[in-house]
């Protein structure tokens, strides 16, 4: 498994101040439109702040701005939501790099999940009141304190769950479900081989895995989470960058195992087909490996689709093994909306729990995705839309991730910059 070089230097989101006469104000899936109110009935306008992807490439390109409108006038269905707590996930990663294609075209306000309290409602809406603390999940447009939703892609929270663990359950818990239940049919006594363990949705599969008797998991990660992830219930944890995770778990089950989960694309796709059992299932939802810097790096991504596993179906149906894709941006509401109720159920049934690794507040969104990007999180980066307080430091439950990691990642990334540069003046 290859691992990501860490980021240069992080540049703080500029702070942008704009009003209902900006043309640079994104029109993002769920930014709140203003009230078509007549003058005398006409509202004082308010102002609310949201992370908006101002183009492609580093850090600078996401920007928190403060959008002052007239109160949104809410269609028949829709509900206002006042936003307390929104996830990061590798996906805006990718999206601000341009290599995510499903969130709209910069400008425009990312982000996938939050959760907060409902502020108002539309017509038609019967099961859902003032004052309701909620879920909220979309496509994009939930980085900001005010969200215009439809009532349907939100769900109650339990009483005993955070703002945070709210916000950290939609995409990685819905990712790993899928995967584990929907796809691979996970049954008792199964081995399965998480990638990225420590992550977000390693951390969720690896949850789900022990509702079901007896289920091996290997996972790999860095040495410095082993012993987290060993807690948490991997029961092989491999350090992915010092030793071959290949031959580590063939040391342990000469066979190889049932269920692979690959985020990470190119030879670690072919690495995973190998290690499949017959009748095993290889389930492929990421391309991390293209991700090796601030920017898109045209060079990883060639090397990770030359790499790509190939093979025609004769070979697959000698081999006995099955391969499956799947992109949670392409699964239909109504079964998203049916995994949430099974979620949040294991939920208060104690079984699962969202492990938050850190809390960054808007302007710092350049600083959490650094982290994520250098895989120095354990669990779910989350981000707060309040202002940040003086002095304030971003909340953490993890240990920081190895400072030598640190430091050969960040060389690593300063010597592909400077390959970049010279690549651009020769240009």
């Amino acid at each position: 498994m290859s691992g990501e070089e860490a980021p240069t230097q992080q540049q703080q989101p500029e702070q942008e101040k704009t009003d209902t006469a900006d043309e640079s104000t994104p029109a993002a899936a769920g930014a709140p439109q203003e009230s078509g109110s007549s003058p005398s009935t006409e509202e004082k306008p308010i102002s609310w702040r949201s992370v908006v992807l101002m183009g492609y490439g580093g850090y600078d390109k996401v920007k928190l701005q403060v959008k002052t409108q007239n109160k949104p006038q809410l269609k028949a269905g829709e509900v206002l939501v006042c936003i307390k707590a929104c996830g990061l996930n590798f996906a805006e990663l990718l999206a601000r790099q341009g290599l995510y294609d499903l969130l709209p075209a910069p400008p425009v306000v990312m982000g996938m999940e939050g959760s907060g309290v409902i502020e108002a409602v539309g017509e038609s809406v019967e099961d859902r009141k003032v004052g309701d603390r909620v879920i909220v999940f979309s496509r994009s447009g939930i980085w900001q304190e005010l969200v215009v939703a439809s009532a349907n892609s939100t769900f109650p929270m339990p009483e005993q769950m955070s703002f945070e663990e709210g916000a950290a359950l939609p995409v990685n818990y819905l990712t790993a479900y899928m995967i584990l239940f929907d796809v691979a049919n996970l049954r008792p006594g199964k081995s399965v081989l998480i990638h990225m363990a420590g992550g977000g949705v390693g951390i969720a599969a690896t949850q789900l895995c022990h509702t079901v008797e007896e289920v091996i998991i290997f996972g790999t990660a860095s040495a410095s989470k082993h012993e987290t992830i060993a807690q948490g219930g991997v029961t092989h944890p491999i350090d992915y960058r010092t030793k071959d995770y290949v031959e580590e778990i063939h040391k342990i089950s000469p066979k190889g195992v049932d269920i692979v989960l690959d985020p990470l694309g190119g030879s670690d796709t072919q690495k995973g087909f190998g290690l499949l059992k017959p009748l095993g299932t290889l389930i492929v939802f990421g391309a991390a490996n293209c991700v090796t810097g601030q920017r898109k790096n045209l060079l990883a991504m060639a090397k990770t689709w030359y790499n790509q596993l190939s093979l025609n179906t004769l070979k697959l149906m000698q081999a006995n093994k099955a391969i499956a894709g799947f992109h949670l941006g392409h699964v239909s509401e109504e079964l998203i909306s049916n995994t949430m109720h099974k979620l949040l159920e294991l939920y208060v049934q104690g079984k699962i729990k969202p492990h938050i690794d850190s809390c960054y507040h808007f302007e710092e969104v350049g600083d959490a995705m650094r982290r994520m990007h250098e895989r120095q999180n354990i669990g779910k980066i989350i981000l707060l839309p309040e202002p940040k307080k003086k002095d304030e430091e971003p909340k953490s439950n993890a240990e920081p991730a190895e400072e030598v990691e640190k430091n050969e990642s960040a060389a690593t990334e300063k010597k592909e910059d400077a390959s970049e540069e010279v690549k651009e003046e020769k240009d």
